[in-house]
């Protein structure tokens, strides 16, 4: 099973039922998979904090979201997380390539990639690395943190789970 299948069939298992998505590279495969089998609805969005005002409305709805990002994303997003999502204690999932660092390429990658991590702990968004085919699991875990709190978390995909480094 490819690594993409593996990420989908986890984040279907952890009952997530809506996947709000922008582009990435390296997520390329596993939005094709999303749109193909059809099973999780999925919302292409234009920003990253809109995507945070979807996901609020569909959690208040019954749904279990999840935003599908690059890491860079996150910047975007801060104030919609800390004004709506902590301030009413509403669980999201953001599940974020993590680029910008490891075997990086595009120099405006780094900042971002850099300061992630650390933006995570600031935010006090409880943070879960998946790094290879067997962390994976790591996504039933976030999820059921996050139900469990009230509040987002945040899922790091490194590069190094697709074999990159």
């Amino acid at each position: 099973m490819s690594v993409d299948l593996k990420l989908y069939e986890e984040m279907k298992r952890s009952e997530i039922d809506l996947i709000l998505s922008l582009p990435c590279i390296m997520l390329k495969d596993l939005l094709y998979i999303i749109e193909e089998k059809k099973e999780i609805q999925h919302i292409r969005i234009t920003r990253e904090e809109e995507g945070v005002g979807i996901a609020a409305g569909a959690y208040l709805g019954g749904r279990i979201p999840a935003i599908l990002i690059q890491n860079s994303g996150l910047g975007n997003s801060v104030n919609a997380i800390k004004s709506l999502l902590f301030s009413f204690k509403i669980p999201v999932i953001f599940i974020m390539s993590h680029r910008g660092v490891e075997g990086e390429k595009i120099a405006a990658q780094f900042p971002m990639g850099e300061l992630t991590q650390d933006l995570l702990d600031l935010l006090n968004m409880q943070k879960f690395i998946i790094n290879s085919i067997e962390t994976i699991s790591n996504i039933q875990k976030a999820v059921e943190v996050s139900k469990s709190s009230g509040f987002p978390v945040g899922i790091l995909l490194k590069k190094t789970l697709w074999g990159i480094k």
